[in-house]
C-alpha cells in the first residue's frame, strides 16, 4: 500500500512544521513556494555585510519548535540552540522614564515600582491574571480546533468554558489594564501586547492580557545565528525525511472534483495528492486558488477586517549603542491617537511608537566591526490604497527625528545602507492580504472564534495552517495551526 500524499503550499514556518508532522507519520509530503527561500515572513535579508531576519524577531515557546525534533526522534540542540534573555525590552518614553523589562518577575515589578507611580504588588497581581487566562485557554483554545464538535465534548473544554468570564472578554485591553494600573506609563507598557496580533488595546478584548505571561513566565530567547536559523533548522529536519520542496514553484490552482480536493496545478501539470494544506493566507487560497469555486468561499470571514501591517527600515548604523539593547521601544506620547490613526484614519500617526531590533548584540556577525544592524518597524494601516510612497518618505524623517531627540545623536547622519518593506511589499513576498502581518484583526471579544477554521468545512481534504487561520499569527500560535491540522489530517 503507497503511503498518502500531502501537498503543502508555502514554505513558511507552518508549513514547515505540517510537512514533519505529516512525514513523521508516514506521508509522503511535498511543499511548493513561490520564493526561492523556506520561510515566508519568517526569513532573511543580507545587505553591504548587514543581516537582518525580515520579520518576527521576538522568540518565545521554544518548546514549540523543540517538539518537533523530538517528533522525529532527533535532538534539538544538534540542530539549534538558543538563550535566555535577561532584559526582555527596554522601553523609552516621551517623558524620558526608561524601563527595563527583566525576565525576572520579581526583578521587573521592582523595576516598575522604582521608574512609576505604581506598585510592585500591582505587577505581581496583573502577571497572575494573565496567568490565569493562560491557563484557562492554552489547551482547549490554542491547542485545538474551535470548530469542530469533539473539542466542546471534552471535560477539560466544559470546565473552561464554565471559567470564560475569569478570560476577560467583555472589556477592552486598555480598560483592563486602567483598572490594574493607576500610571499611564504602566498601562501604555501593557497596552502594547495588543499589537504582537496586529489589534487595538482600545477595541482588543482584554482577553489579549495572556500575551505577557508568555514573556514573563515562559521567557524570550534569541536562536545562535538569528531568528532565520529556526526556518533553517526545520527546513533541515523535513529534508531528512524525505518531504520534498520545490521552491520558485507557483501554484496556479487547487483542483477539485465533486467538492473533494484532488490535489494541485504548477502551470499545466496537475500533482495529485490526497490532501492539501494552505499555509498562504486564507483570503489568496479562496481568491486565488480556488477563484473558479466561488459558492465554496466563506464570504464573511473573508469580508472581517484584517489586522495592522507594518512598515520596516533595515538600517545599517555605523555606530554601537551600548543603552540600546536586543528589542528596544520608543513609545509614542499620545497612544490613543496612534491607535486612532492607523485604524480610523488608515494613515501613519507623526509620533509613532518605534521598534528598534538589534540582532547584532548578540550575534556580531550581523554588522560590521564597530557597526549595529537595525530593524526598525512601526505600526501602520493594512494597504487600502494610501499613498504609500509619500507616507513612507513622511514617517522616516518622523522615525529619524524621534531616534535622534531620544538618543543625542543625528541618526539619519549614521545610516550607511538602507532597505525597506511597507504593506504593498509584504503582500508581494508573503501574499498576505492587504499586507495585513496577522491575517483577520482581534478586535472583538468574538475575534477567537471568527478566524478562519484549520479544515474547510466545504471542501474536504483541505486544510489551512498559518497566521491568517486559527488560532493566530507569531511563531508560537502558526507552529500551534501545524499541530492542529497534522492531527485532524490523520484523525480522518
Amino acid at each position: 500500500m503507497h503511503p498518502k500524499k500531502a501537498v503543502i503550499i508555502g514554505a513558511g514556518i507552518a508549513g514547515i512544521a505540517s510537512a514533519i508532522r505529516l512525514a513523521v507519520k508516514g506521508y509522503n509530503v511535498e511543499v511548493f513556494e513561490t520564493n526561492d527561500y523556506p520561510g515566508g515572513k519568517l526569513s532573511e535579508i543580507i545587505v553591504n555585510g548587514y543581516r537582518f531576519d525580515t520579520g518576527p524577531s521576538l522568540f518565545t515557546m521554544p518548546q514549540y519548535v523543540d517538539e518537533l525534533f523530538k517528533l522525529a526522534g532527533k535532538d534539538p540542540r544538534t540542530y539549534f540552540n538558543y538563550q535566555k534573555l535577561d532584559v526582555l525590552c527596554r522601553y523609552f518614553y516621551a517623558d524620558g522614564t526608561q524601563i527595563s523589562a527583566y525576565a525576572d518577575t520579581q526583578k521587573f515589578a521592582a523595576e516598575i515600582a522604582a521608574k512609576t507611580t505604581d506598585t510592585a504588588s500591582s505587577v505581581i497581581k496583573f502577571l497572575a491574571h494573565s496567568r490565569d487566562i493562560y491557563t484557562i485557554t492554552n489547551h482547549v483554545f490554542l491547542e485545538r480546533s474551535l470548530h469542530r464538535l469533539q473539542t466542546y465534548l471534552r471535560w477539560d473544554t466544559l470546565r473552561s468554558v464554565f471559567k470564560l468570564p475569569r478570560i476577560d472578554a467583555m472589556r477592552t485591553m486598555h480598560k483592563a489594564n486602567s483598572s490594574f494600573f493607576k500610571d499611564s506609563r504602566v498601562v501604555q507598557f501593557f497596552d502594547r501586547y495588543a499589537t504582537y496580533n496586529g489589534s487595538n488595546p482600545y477595541q482588543a478584548p482584554a482577553t489579549l492580557n495572556v500575551i505577557p505571561h508568555l514573556e514573563h513566565h515562559f521567557g524570550a530567547y534569541f536562536p545562535d545565528g538569528g531568528m532565520y536559523s529556526i526556518t533553517l533548522a526545520l527546513e533541515k529536519l523535513a529534508e531528512e525525511l524525505d518531504v520534498k520542496f520545490y521552491y520558485h514553484t507557483k501554484v496556479d490552482e487547487v483542483i477539485l472534483q465533486q467538492g473533494i480536493v484532488k490535489g494541485i496545478k504548477v502551470k499545466d501539470k496537475v500533482i495529485w495528492s490526497d490532501i492539501v494544506i494552505s499555509n498562504m493566507d486564507v483570503w489568496f487560497t479562496y481568491k486565488k486558488l480556488l477563484s473558479g469555486h466561488i459558492k465554496l468561499h466563506p464570504q464573511k470571514t473573508l469580508n472581517q477586517e484584517r489586522s495592522s501591517s507594518a512598515l520596516i527600515f533595515y538600517w545599517g548604523i555605523k555606530k554601537p549603542f551600548p543603552e540600546l539593547d536586543l528589542h528596544n521601544i520608543f513609545f509614542s506620547d499620545n497612544y490613543l491617537l496612534e491607535f486612532d490613526h492607523i485604524w480610523k484614519k488608515q494613515t501613519i500617526y507623526h509620533d509613532p511608537t518605534v521598534y528598534v531590533n538589534i540582532s547584532s548584540k548578540l550575534n556580531t556577525t550581523d554588522a560590521p566591526e564597530g557597526c549595529e544592524n537595525w530593524f526598525v518597524m512601526i505600526n501602520v494601516p493594512a494597504d487600502s490604497g494610501q499613498d504609500w510612497d509619500s507616507q513612507i518618505a513622511a514617517a522616516r524623517q518622523n522615525v529619524i527625528s524621534k531616534l535622534s531627540k531620544v538618543l543625542g545623536v543625528n541618526v539619519g547622519s549614521l545610516i550607511t545602507t538602507e532597505a525597506v518593506l511597507d504593506p504593498r511589499s509584504i503582500e508581494f513576498k508573503t501574499s498576505s492580504y492587504k499586507g495585513s502581518i496577522y491575517g483577520t484583526s482581534s478586535n472583538s471579544q468574538f475575534a477567537a472564534f471568527l478566524r478562519h477554521a484549520n479544515a474547510s468545512s466545504k471542501i474536504k481534504g483541505l486544510y489551512f495552517c498559518g497566521g491568517s487561520v486559527h488560532p493566530g499569527g507569531g511563531i508560537p500560535l502558526c507552529l500551534l495551526s501545524a499541530k492542529i491540522v497534522a492531527e485532524m489530517v490523520t484523525a480522518n
